[in-house]
């Protein structure tokens, strides 16, 4: 059986941070713009495993979370609900950076590091493996 692919979220910790998510158990994943997020939204599936990353200043993999369900009738604002996951020892972006130049080069070709201000970015399984210690 082949497992459906995993996704890293993006958000500003001050705006929504994992403690939110956690606080509250589901959202609506939202506040999404540039083209290539909303189309990886539209693409979720339920059950769909995710990784929340805080940007600005901590700029690290924190926790994870799992997708209820989609609603892409909208093109331009799919509504995708998530759910609370746990916490994970947090992964740096100069960590996953020194994973990507070392001797297995996981997160080289990721657009993680390739696209940086992309929000909503698709993850192989040994890179969701790598940041959630699974």
């Amino acid at each position: 059986m082949t497992s459906l692919p995993s996704y890293l979220l993006k958000t500003e910790p001050d705006v929504y941070s994992f403690s939110d998510l956690k606080r509250d158990g589901e959202t609506v994943w939202d506040g999404v713009t540039n083209p290539q997020a909303v189309k990886n939204l539209r693409e979720m599936q339920p059950k769909q495993r995710l990784v929340i990353y805080h940007t600005g200043d901590e700029r690290a993999a924190v926790g994870t979370a799992t997708v209820v369900s989609v609603d892409a009738s909208n093109p331009k604002i799919p509504l995708v609900r998530i759910r609370c996951g746990k916490p994970v020892a947090p992964k740096t972006l100069a960590t996953i950076k020194q994973e990507a130049s070392g001797a297995r080069k996981l997160f080289a070709d990721s657009p993680l590091l390739r696209q940086g201000r992309l929000s909503v970015v698709p993850l192989t399984e040994a890179e969701y493996a790598w940041l959630t210690g699974a």
